[in-house]
Order: structure tokens, then C-alpha cells, then sequence
């Protein structure tokens, strides 16, 4: 009896989701356990507004132990007993302080929570600093130029079409 109540008696099993907890709306947001840390980033950033800071990462912290920071494509996962995930803001991550104290902008791409894999190539594209910008005056002189040089290689090659066949009887008459 005693070895089939040990048997039966297994570890807890994890919660299927994790905590993260956001100093910035003092708020706990719960994912699922393996969502991205990219989604969960841009999920809290969106549910924050137009708030500043911004969160940039997500870190799991325990006292006495150096963080663990997850990338953009890492999945969240509880590391266990202490450990708690947080989010970290742009006003609270060390190194965004120029030495005059002045808080520096982090370039950064916060996506959309609904973007895919297939939408990466065309939100880097449009994010890109000239689709930006419009038409420059620099960008429609390039395309004028270009035009104009593809119709005089165009009367180019059709002065050289009409006056094929007088070139080749001009060389018949010649041998």
C-alpha cells in the first residue's frame, strides 16, 4: 500500500502559464507557458499605451543570482521556486544614459502582436527610414535621369535598326 501511495504521489506539475510582472503598470500579465518574449513585449507595450518608458525585454530575476534575459524568439518559461519573470523598461535598463545623465533613444521594432513570420520581410521593408520620408527630390531626379537614358539607348537602337539593311548591302557591294 505504501509503495503504491508513493507511486501515485508525483512532483506538482508547473502552472501552464507564467507571470510577468511590469513595474510600470504595477500589473501581473500572464502568458502562456512558450509564448515569445517578442509577443509578450509587444502585448504589454500595447496594453500600456502610449505610456513612457516602453518595455524592451523580459528577464527572469531571482535574489542572489545573476538575470537571465530572454531574446526576442525565446520562449518564457518559469524557472522555478524565487524565480519571477520581469519586464524591463528603457528607464530602469542600465547603459541608456548618456554621460550627461540625458536618457538616449534605443532604436528598436516593437511588432505587432498579430504579425507572422510571413510579415517580417514587408514590416522591415516599410519600416525602413526612405519609405519614411516619401519622394525626395534627390529620388525623382534618379528616376527622371534613368528615363531619359533609356530613350536615347531606345532611338539608339532603332536608328541602328533602320539602317541595317543599307550596312548590309553596303557590304555585299563591297565583296
Amino acid at each position: 500500500m505504501a509503495e503504491e501511495a508513493s507511486i501515485t504521489a508525483s512532483p506538482p506539475s508547473p502552472p501552464p502559464f507564467v507571470e510577468v510582472s511590469c513595474k510600470i503598470s504595477g500589473k501581473n500579465y500572464r502568458f502562456a507557458s512558450g509564448t515569445k518574449a517578442e509577443f509578450a513585449v509587444a502585448l504589454i507595450n500595447r496594453k500600456l499605451g502610449l505610456v513612457n518608458p516602453r518595455v524592451i525585454y523580459i528577464e527572469a530575476v531571482k535574489e542572489g543570482d545573476e538575470p537571465i534575459s530572454f531574446g526576442p524568439h525565446a520562449d518564457l518559461v518559469d524557472y522555478g521556486h524565487n524565480w519571477k519573470l520581469n519586464a524591463v523598461n528603457d528607464a530602469n535598463h542600465p547603459g541608456t544614459e548618456n554621460s550627461d545623465g540625458v536618457p538616449l533613444q534605443i532604436p528598436r521594432k516593437i511588432p505587432s502582436a498579430s504579425s507572422g513570420p510571413d510579415d517580417s520581410k514587408s514590416e522591415r521593408r516599410s519600416s525602413s527610414p526612405e519609405a519614411k520620408k516619401g519622394l525626395s527630390p534627390v529620388y525623382i531626379g534618379k528616376t527622371l535621369v534613368a528615363f531619359v537614358l533609356m530613350l536615347v539607348l531606345g532611338a539608339l537602337f532603332t536608328t541602328a535598326l533602320e539602317n541595317l539593311p543599307l550596312l548590309i548591302s553596303l557590304l555585299n557591294s563591297s565583296m
